[in-house]
């Protein structure tokens, strides 16, 4: 019998469906950690095979990834991270710091026009 050769990192996990310990290895965390997830998070729902085997989908990888990044990266708790999740927020970028709030982007421009108004009704008083 002829032993099959290693598939390379890249080609390791190219499929629709993926195993527990497959998608533990994709996402990072162990397998337990996934299983714990699943409980937290209604919105991960793997399939079940005729085995009775969780087999996650693709969406599923990504929607691990997104919940570790927030989890472990961005330092959300687990209610803070299902939160972000149920809102749409826009997924962060990894390695990129999150942008202002939008209230304090509001309040700036609103500073700004403040300032602009005062100066156009100095200027007014000045020519009467």
């Amino acid at each position: 019998m002829t032993k099959r050769p290693k598939p390379s990192p890249d080609q390791k996990f190219v499929k629709m469906f993926y195993r527990i310990g497959e998608a533990s290895e994709l996402v990072g965390e162990k397998p337990h950690v996934l299983r714990y997830w699943e409980t937290e998070f209604k919105a991960l729902r793997p399939q079940k095979s005729s085995k009775g085997q969780r087999v996650y989908s693709r969406r599923d990888i990504d929607y691990l990834k997104e919940v570790k990044h927030l989890l472990k990266d961005q330092g959300f708790t687990i209610e803070g991270a299902k939160r972000r999740l149920r809102e749409g927020a826009p997924p962060v970028p990894r390695g990129v710091p999150e942008p202002p709030e939008r209230d304090d982007v509001l309040r700036g421009a609103l500073v700004e026009l403040r300032a602009d108004v005062a100066a156009f009704l100095a200027r007014l008083e000045g020519s009467a």
